[in-house]
Order: C-alpha cells, then structure tokens, then sequence
C-alpha cells in the first residue's frame, strides 16, 4: 500500500512538474503592457481601447460557445492533407535593384525583395502558434529554412500582436540574427521591450504614419480585426500594411474582416504590383475579423492590385474549414473575376513580375482521410469558452472582438 501510495505522490508530482514546465514560457510570451500619452492620443483608441474603423453588417448570429467547440472538435472537415505538404528549401536570392518578389514561408511569415531591399513579414518560426510550445495550435510542415540563415533585411514588419503573428522566440532571434528595425503598430513595442528589444530598434505607427527605412516607405493602414495576448483586449493596435519604394509596391492586408477601407487605401497608396491578402481561418461565426477567400479577391481589387499572393492558410489548423478549401475558393472567384494569382509552395520564391502558372500542388496532398478530432487546440479552446464574456469564439481561442 505504501509502495502504491508513493507511486501515486511521484506520479503526481512529475505532472504538477511537467505543468510548470510546459507553462514556464507564458509570463514572457504574454508580453509587456502598453501605455503612454501616444496610445491615448490616437484617434482609434476609445474608452479604453482600440477600435475598429466602420465595417459591413454581415447579420451574423454569433452560435453558443459550447457548439463552436463541438465544430472544431468533431464538425467532419478535413483539416489536415494525407501527404506531407511540399516544401522548398531554397537559399535567398539577392534582390534586383527594380525587382520586386516574394518568398511565402508559410502561415504568415513571408520575405518582400523591392528594389533591392528586403522585409520580413510577421516571422513565426516557432512549432506552435501560442503562449505555451506545450500546447496549442502545431506547424503542418516545418520552416522551409532556419531562421538564422535568412538574408540581412531592412525592417521586420509585424501586422498584430495574436501569437501567429508575433511570436516571441522568432523575435527573439532576430534581435541576435539581424540589426534590422522592428515596425510595428502603435502599442505593439511594449511587447517586444519585454522581450529585450532596444527601444532605438523599435519604430511603432498609427493607421496612416509612415516611416523611411532603407529608402522604402512603409505605411500603417487601417484593418478590422483585434489584438490581445493574454485576458486583455485591444490594447495593441492592428494594421495592412503598404510598402513603397520609388517605383514598386505592395500591399499587406495582415487579418482583417472586409470592409470599405480597402477602397480607401487603394485611392491613397494603389496601385500595387503585389498584395498578399489573408484567406484562411475565417468562419461566418467571426466574420467581422477574417475574410473569406471571395472578399480576398474583392480586398485586391478593392485596393487595385496587380499579382495577389494568398497567404494566412496551409501551416496551421485555426478554423473548421478544410484545409484546402480557402485556396480552392480564391482561385476559382479570381478565375471568374480576371485576377491573377500566385500559389507559391512554402519556400518557394515568387518573381512578381514573370509568376508561375497556378499548378495546384495543394490538389496532391490534401487527399482524403477519416475525420478525427483536432485535441490540439482543445485546451485553449475550452479556456476561452469559459473566459468569454459574449460566448463567441474567435480564431486561435482569442475572443471574438466587440463590435
């Protein structure tokens, strides 16, 4: 008896052990906390908060909590491809002095080449997209190559503050990898100031500042999303971005919801040789925050672009949709509609302006394959059901923003 007692307080001890350990990096990863005169003085900070500039009423009605759980878990999707997804393990080409590419690793995380300078696009090299590398949402394929072998570039670029987007151990490498500035949008830099970053390396911006980095112009546009680390909300502005040099440009869309915007920004900045517009984990339950592939489409021409780029899709399972479907449905709305796209592979290196022809390499693996539950994010999803004020699930297991 005493044997299986003791069995019993060991096994009990190396769980509450393995718990501290799978939890040691979340007090970090959560981030700093943003203040200051600059983020009170914005116009989109409100009673406390950042707010989202108007957007469309899509008359959605936001489900109980309990049974967008139930989807996510068991709602029949295929999430994940039967085969592995193809990666290119390419070295960095030197950028053209008049040229203008782009590199997709996958998710998010993409490198601009324009007119011989170069800037990274939300870095998130870790396995997971979350506070803990224990649990929460895992890579479906592995960075086409290590971070510490990127090229030297001119600024790192970060949309908003939601962990697949900002991820601590990237940036944390890059602050020892490469001497570029980190711009960021307004509230952002208390984060990265946690993490150990110079403050001279941080350039922080409202919707519509810009500033001048290596002779590009890199300007803060306004998008409808939210942000948030941790149980607080918004205190962190989100943007699109443009990037412009003396004679290319391109254009950002970071997450977003669609709205009347975009037009907007393509009268002011437009047009845009390049846009990479985010077409994954959308869902008619958080549509004010991600669009669906179609107002991807519409988001281009909105802002009058010339080679839209997909990204926001393939690396990791945020939403219930299948795993190829946003891909699926952008080429077939931009068939319709005359819009020339691009579907680079993780890695693989696009030349704006000589793109390949779509081959649909996603169609080989993404196959079939009996359902079974994605219990990845169960843990995260189930916190935020119980946290969430309004029963609405957003994406990564944030909440859903107020309106």
């Amino acid at each position: 008896m005493r044997f299986v007692r003791g069995v019993t307080v060991a096994a009990g001890l190396g769980a509450v052990a393995a718990l501290a350990w799978a939890a040691r990096e979340i007090p970090d990863a959560l981030g700093g906390t943003p203040e200051g005169d600059r983020i009170r003085r914005s116009p989109q900070f409100r009673d406390g908060a950042f707010r989202n500039p108007p957007g469309i009423d899509r008359g959605v009605v936001p489900g109980p909590a309990g049974s967008i759980l139930r989807e996510m878990l068991f709602g029949g999707q295929r999430r994940h491809p039967v085969l592995p997804i193809p990666v290119v393990m390419a070295p960095a080409a030197q950028p053209a002095a008049d040229g203008l590419a782009v590199t997709w690793y996958g998710h998010a995380s993409a490198l601009v080449e324009i007119e011989g300078r170069r800037v990274l696009l939300d870095p998130v090299w870790s396995k997971r997209c979350s506070p803990s590398q224990s649990v929460g949402p895992s890579r479906m394929h592995p960075p086409p190559v290590p971070l510490e072998t990127l090229p030297q570039v001119d600024a790192v670029l970060i949309s908003h503050d939601h962990y697949d987007h900002l991820d601590l151990r990237s940036i944390k490498a890059l602050a020892r990898t490469q001497t570029a500035p980190f711009v960021v949008p307004l509230g952002v830099g208390a984060h990265l100031e946690r993490w150990g970053i110079e403050s001279s390396r941080i350039i922080e911006l409202d919707w519509g500042e810009s500033t001048s980095v290596a002779g590009l112009e890199l300007v803060a546009t306004s998008a409808h999303h939210f942000s948030g680390r941790g149980l607080s909300r918004d205190r962190t502005l989100w943007s699109s971005w443009v990037v412009a040099g003396a004679h290319r440009r391109m254009f950002y869309s970071g997450d977003s919801g669609y709205f009347p915007g975009y037009a907007t920004i393509g009268a002011e900045y437009g047009p845009f040789d390049l846009t990479l517009i985010q077409i994954g984990a959308y869902s008619p339950h958080w549509a004010d925050i991600h669009m669906t592939p179609e107002e991807g489409v519409r988001t281009h021409l909105d802002v009058r672009g010339g080679l839209l780029v997909p990204v926001h899709w393939a690396t990791f399972v945020l939403a219930m949709h299948d795993w190829s479907e946003p891909v699926e449905r952008l080429c077939a709305d931009a068939g319709a509609r005359g819009v020339r796209v691009a579907v680079p592979r993780p890695g693989e290196r696009i030349d704006v302006d000589a793109p390949p022809e779509v081959d649909h390499w996603w169609r080989r693996v993404a196959g079939t394959r009996e359902r079974r539950p994605d219990l990845g994010n169960v843990i995260e999803l189930a916190e935020q059901a119980a946290r969430d004020r309004r029963g609405l699930l957003g994406p990564l297991g944030d909440e859903a923003p107020a309106d």
